[in-house]
């Protein structure tokens, strides 16, 4: 797959990425240029299990997917053509070393022009798409899921933060991200409330009187 992406882009030119999770705040590679950007047809959602980099096998977090359908704003990076060839070499390692994404070249408006730039999308077919997830399910992910990078929920901030940052507005994260931390300050108020109990050491029971 990444021969044919190599092949796609040629090598001639600048080679064009576009990030809509975690590459925005850490992306990894070299850039001398980078916009908001928007594509049409596609959109991100926090629907992709992770079983090693967000969670684990036994409780798989979750990472975002570009799914079709929709719209929705990331960034784009322009790395110069001479960086392209190693650049995509080194995010082929990170983002794909199970196969897990469907590459494409999308179409990507700017406040400038509208670029060429590869994106990772996710395939609903794929094992790895979740569905629909209930607002219950999400919490109980954010609340347990920590893979080798960390947790679901940290990464789920980073990148709103990191939208944020850029005047990128995501409702749906914005709403998962609430559900989230409504419940750490659900269980803290709980904690504040019930201190734990500890037995008095000056208490014993009563002595057995005897009944003559």
């Amino acid at each position: 797959m990444l021969d044919r992406v190599i092949e796609e882009w040629g090598g001639h030119e600048d080679l064009w990425l576009f990030g809509y999770g975690s590459l925005i705040w850490r992306p990894d590679f070299g850039f001398v240029e980078r916009h908001p950007a928007r594509v049409h047809g596609w959109h991100r959602a926090l629907k992709m299990w992770s079983r090693v980099n967000r969670g684990t096998v036994e409780n798989p977090g979750l990472v975002f997917g570009l799914l079709s359908g929709g719209s929705g704003r990331g960034m784009v990076f322009r790395v110069p053509a001479a960086d392209g060839l190693e650049t995509l070499g080194r995010l082929w390692l990170r983002e794909m070393p199970t196969g897990v994404y469907d590459p494409k070249w999308l179409e990507c408006v700017t406040p400038h022009s509208t670029v060429r730039a590869l994106a990772f999308t996710l395939s609903r077919r794929s094992p790895n798409f979740t569905g629909e997830l209930s607002d219950e399910r999400y919490r109980q992910i954010f609340a347990s899921a920590v893979g080798r990078y960390g947790s679901s929920l940290d990464y789920a901030q980073q990148t709103l933060l990191e939208l944020r940052h850029h005047s990128i507005h995501d409702a749906a994260l914005s709403r998962l991200v609430k559900l989230a931390e409504a419940r750490v300050s659900a269980r803290a108020d709980i904690g504040a409330l019930q201190p734990p109990v500890y037995p008095s050491p000056f208490l014993s029971d009563p002595e057995p009187t005897s009944k003559e």
